[in-house]
């Protein structure tokens, strides 16, 4: 239980300096304070126990029998008639509880810690604004590039020295500066707009001429102000730019809440294929001009088409205008087709991100469970204890969980492996390896016969170099 402690606290605090490196862009020069920082460290911490807590009680359950094995301690229970089987009866216990903790942890404290996680991200312009804007440097916020001097005040919300960059909407570039000798951010924990009140400045903007001769004199427009205010919208403010915030949230839903999210978009989705087919069995149009109303002469011919030329009865201008309406009806078919497909494979990516979170949920549990029955046996049979091999066998497994894990989520994702299989890819792949090192462990089996893999070289040897015996 020690070991697994030390383990499990020196790896959450080595995955912790990973989360603060993450979001080191979020952190730095922003003068935030100290309660700020441990609410955001507090607030990502449980996202890291999926990562922490197989990787413990791997390592630990390495370290464990390795030194029992290496300390000729199992040697000793074994002779006392205490078989490995009876040794690993508490701990496995202990394994059974640790993983119905871990599902629990999994489903209830970390959506919630996700949930806190994202809103104190979006919301920290709220409570102190000028955490935003660093001093002596340019500030992307929406449009805007923001550059203060100096930052003062309680809150350092009274700015001096601000330039502003305003990027053109139409995407050519900022055309558009703005100076001040002051500034003022005024913000409302209950509205989503921060504004900015500039006093004592100047507008310079660019103008683009009609005429292109005109345009080599680069004009441009100045006027002055005594006091502007700019609104901002505070949701530009600390824009999420990890993978995991892109996911619509699915990591604030427990296993409840994403099946019923599950189950609607699923029958959004069949709502959606079933209006689109009707829709395209809808579309027959008359074969000449569907904007003309037939004629009496086209209504006689149309009653003497024949089934094994249709055309035959038309003129060649009428055949013209059949040929350009099929090929612009067929065309418009496509690119719906096109466009619905497309819409319908972005739903179902959805889908299968929320189920894959539903299995990541129980794998966390069983993960647990596999790398003791990994971690273990390999321990009893490597007779290593410390911090050495059992380290590098540590992670080199975990690491090839993680892979494969990461692979099944990406390929579940585009659609080319079912959720399940994505989630459980890794499971499935390493159970047979504690199985097989579990039955080894418990009849004294080592991983890797060498006398087996040496023997047919000894025999060579014997062969080339006979003795003189």
């Amino acid at each position: 239980m020690i070991t697994f402690t030390t383990v499990f606290v020196i790896l959450f605090f080595i995955f912790i300096l990973q989360t603060v490196w993450l979001f080191i862009t979020e952190l730095a020069g922003k003068d935030l304070d100290f309660i700020m920082i441990i609410k955001f460290l507090l607030f990502a911490m449980p996202r890291i126990i999926p990562l922490v807590l197989p990787l413990s009680v791997l390592l630990a359950s390495i370290m464990t029998f390795g030194s029992f094995s290496e300390n000729y301690e199992l040697a000793a229970m074994k002779s006392s008639g205490i078989s490995l089987q009876r040794c690993l009866r508490s701990l496995v216990i202990f394994i059974c509880f640790l993983s119905v903790v871990a599902f629990m942890f999994a489903n209830n404290v970390i959506p919630y810690a996700e949930y806190k996680f994202m809103s104190f991200r979006r919301n920290i312009a709220q409570v102190k604004p000028a955490l935003a804007i660093a001093e002596g440097q340019f500030n992307t916020v929406g449009i805007y590039n923001i550059k203060v001097n100096k930052k003062t005040g309680e809150k350092g919300n009274f700015l001096s020295g601000v330039t502003i960059h305003k990027k053109s909407l139409m995407g050519d570039g900022n055309k558009t500066v703005i100076k001040a000798k002051t500034g003022e951010l005024i913000s409302n924990e209950e509205s989503n707009l921060l504004q900015l009140v500039l006093k004592d400045g100047y507008y310079y903007e660019d103008v683009t001429p009609n005429k292109y001769e005109d345009r080599e004199k680069m004009p441009f427009v100045k006027s002055s102000f005594k006091k502007d205010i700019i609104n901002i919208d505070l949701s530009k403010l600390n824009t999420t730019t990890v993978e995991e915030d892109d996911d619509d949230n699915k990591g604030m839903l427990d296993v409840s809440e994403l099946s019923y999210t599950i189950d609607s978009l699923s029958k959004s989705k069949a709502t959606e294929v079933k209006s689109f087919s009707e829709n395209i069995n809808q579309r027959v149009t008359n074969p000449l001009n569907s904007s003309t109303t037939p004629t009496n002469d086209t209504v006689k011919k149309a009653k003497k088409i024949n089934p094994n030329d249709p055309l035959a009865i038309f003129t060649d201008d009428e055949k013209a205008t059949v040929y350009k309406n099929a090929l612009a009806n067929t065309q418009s078919t496509i690119l719906s087709i096109d466009g619905t497909l497309s819409d319908l494979n972005l739903k179902q990516k959805n889908i299968n991100s929320h189920k894959f979170v539903i299995h990541e949920k129980f794998v966390i549990a069983y993960a647990c469970f596999l790398m003791f029955f990994i971690g273990a046996p390999l321990g009893a049979i490597i007779r290593k204890g410390g911090i050495g091999l059992p380290i590098v066998f540590a992670v080199l497994i975990f690491i090839t969980f993680h892979f494969i894990n990461t692979f099944g989520k990406r390929v579940s994702q585009e659609d080319g492996l079912t959720p399940f299989m994505g989630a459980w890819i890794a499971s499935i792949i390493l159970t047979p390896l504690a199985i097989l090192l579990t039955y080894r462990a418990i009849n004294d089996i080592g991983i890797i016969n060498m006398d087996r893999l040496t023997e047919p070289f000894q025999k060579l040897v014997k062969k080339l170099f006979p003795s003189k015996n």
